[in-house]
């Protein structure tokens, strides 16, 4: 039955994306990848490009209502993972064109799922909806704790969300919202908290490196996370629920202290009193009674797997050392 899915991955070209992708390959899944990027450099870190031939790439501008349509109607798509946004300091740069993409993107994927029957959706969703952690008193925090965002990103993921529920409510199309904090893996490569990631790329070329935050976080490795995004679209919910995702709940000054027991010979180092301003302790039950059992990786088996295959993409020159300056 997999195989008579199809699945449009939007955002294909970032880090989750190429997971998801990776993923919907290994199961055997029609892929339509859109991005306005055109050239797949993350999926080529994860794929041979013999896969990367099998999958359907299209140049698609969420913002564009027409080309989303047209394009989920004419590939017959029966399954969406919606990755496409602009992160924290885009939208806080741009606010326009961050709310253009996040949420009239967000729009026009519902929009399309709508007009076109589509069975399953999920959609990514932000930690960054609910705000500081100082306003969550009650741990673990609940799907349903209150989203008092402070950053116009976490106002546009919290509006997707309300959005999503408004679909439901008047045209029963169901969706699962996911919320991820630290994701973590190869192919991690942009943003502050990529700086786990490339911790552990940093330990695999015998590179020195420094971890811009401290304090207690969630890590959530890209694999696992993109086996959460495929089985949440495929689970077809019915309803609109929007899901914490939890991993490892542990401190930065922990993930450090793993990675010097691990490898020893490793160059990184931390910065003291600088936490993230998000809640780690997350409860993932309401993600849990939709899926079930969730895919997850404990962090020393995934660091001992990452720094290997960083180490093999590194002797075949396809990593980029220079954004661990970055």
């Amino acid at each position: 039955m997999q195989n008579q899915q199809t699945f449009l991955v939007t955002g294909a070209m970032g880090c989750l994306g190429s997971w998801v992708l990776r993923n919907l390959l290994d199961q055997g899944a029609r892929v339509v990848a859109a991005d306005l990027a055109t050239e797949p450099s993350r999926a080529r870190l994860l794929m041979t490009d013999a896969e990367i031939a099998d999958i359907n790439w299209v140049s698609m501008d969420v913002t564009d209502a027409k080309a989303v349509d047209d394009i989920v109607a004419s590939n017959d798509v029966s399954h969406i993972v919606h990755l496409a946004g602009l992160q924290i300091p885009f939208c806080k740069a741009n606010p326009s064109t961050g709310a253009a993409v996040n949420v009239v993107g967000t729009v026009n994927i519902l929009e399309a799922a709508r007009k076109n029957n589509v069975k399953g959706l999920c959609y990514a969703s932000s930690l960054a909806a609910f705000g500081p952690e100082a306003n969550y008193p009650e741990r673990p925090i609940k799907d349903d704790a209150p989203l008092i965002p402070s950053s116009l990103y976490g106002v546009y993921k919290a509006a997707n969300e309300g959005t999503a529920k408004v679909y439901w409510q008047d045209y029963q199309l169901g969706s699962v919202g996911l919320r991820p904090y630290i994701v973590y893996g190869v192919a991690r490569d942009q943003g502050l908290t990529s700086d786990i990631a490339k911790a552990i790329l940093a330990t695999a070329a015998n590179k020195p490196f420094h971890i811009r935050f401290d304090g207690p976080v969630a890590l959530q490795h890209a694999n696992d996370t993109a086996q959460i995004f495929i089985r949440s679209a495929q689970a077809e919910y019915q309803g609109a629920a929007a899901c914490n995702l939890r991993g490892d709940v542990i401190e930065v000054a922990t993930f450090l202290s793993l990675l010097d027991e691990l490898f020893p010979e490793n160059q990184v180092t931390l910065k003291t009193n600088a936490p993230l301003p998000y809640p780690s302790d997350l409860d993932d039950s309401g993600l849990r009674r939709i899926l079930g059992d969730v895919p997850f990786t404990p962090l020393r088996t995934a660091i001992v797997a990452d720094v290997q295959r960083f180490k093999t993409l590194i002797e075949a020159g396809k990593v980029d050392l220079e954004q661990l300056n970055k």
